[in-house]
């Protein structure tokens, strides 16, 4: 009886962690969006420029990417007798784990960042974790589709929107569960950068699957942003491969956090002015 009164309420948590989101969204969708244009002045203010910055910079990355290992290095490299330009490979990678990245940074500070609006004041505090991963969305989402346009051609542009709009879901939860830790332990912000790169290095976007070595292949078990990178690179480059434990392991992380990281957001809540 108790495992199942356990099963019930984890299930309802882990209802209310997917449904409750999209709620705060829609209630206060017309504060976000005021919250979003708020972001991009203060991160663009007194450029020429503006707002184009934001995407901007990632293009320049990914042109900066593509002259180095396509035009300079000419690096290619041979799938079931094919070749490819490795260029086309690490682009189609480094697109979303920049937007990855970017997310899980930003998610670290955003309650301290953003102290100012709710430290004296009635505030929907809720929606604070989904205003950096709604713009990084609508930037990526551009970026992306242009570049799988140039790699793959118009007919990708439907598999580049999912693509994007998963990974968005994916990161519901950590970006709930970032957002407290963060607030709650500063410390992380000291070690997170380092870890981010590390996990950059344990995933196969540098590099392809069969280069780790074989001592080393558990590394891609543990790591779900690996899985995440063989579903991406097989829906758009030819031969590339994936296996149904590419979906399951990222979906079991997922439903794992997702209630808990929105419970824990929420009994955190109270407290969240007493920490500034």
């Amino acid at each position: 009886m108790g495992i199942l009164k356990f099963l019930k309420r984890y299930l309802f948590v882990t209802y209310l962690g997917l449904i409750e989101p999209f709620r705060e969204i829609i209630a206060h969708r017309y504060l976000l969006l005021l919250l979003a244009k708020r972001d991009i002045y203060s991160r663009t203010s007194g450029t020429i420029l503006g707002s184009s910055w934001l995407l901007l910079q990632p293009a320049l990355q990914v042109v900066g990417f593509w002259f180095l290992l396509d035009i300079v290095l000419k690096v290619k490299f041979k799938i079931a007798d094919t070749e490819l330009a490795f260029a086309s490979y690490f682009v189609i990678g480094i697109l979303p784990w920049l937007f990855i990245s970017e997310i899980l940074m930003r998610s670290l500070s955003v309650l301290t960042e953003y102290g100012s609006l709710y430290q004296r004041s009635i505030f929907p505090i809720a929606i604070l974790p989904l205003l950096p991963l709604s713009l990084s969305t609508l930037l990526y989402l551009i970026i992306f589709i242009i570049t799988v346009i140039f790699v793959t051609g118009i007919n990708a542009i439907g598999w580049a929107i999912l693509t994007i709009m998963l990974i968005m879901f994916w990161l519901i939860p950590f970006c709930y569960l970032l957002s407290i830790i963060g607030l709650f332990l500063k410390d992380i912000a000291q070690f997170f950068p380092f870890l981010i790169t590390l996990v950059m290095y344990l995933t196969p976007i540098m590099y392809t699957p069969s280069l780790l070595p074989t001592s080393m292949s558990w590394i891609l078990i543990f790591n779900p942003i690996a899985d995440m990178m063989a579903l991406i690179h097989a829906a758009f480059l030819p031969n590339l491969t994936w296996e149904w434990i590419n979906i399951w392991r990222p979906l079991g992380i997922w439903l794992i956090l997702l209630g808990p990281a929105w419970a824990l957001f929420r009994r955190a809540e109270p407290h969240v002015r007493e920490m500034l």
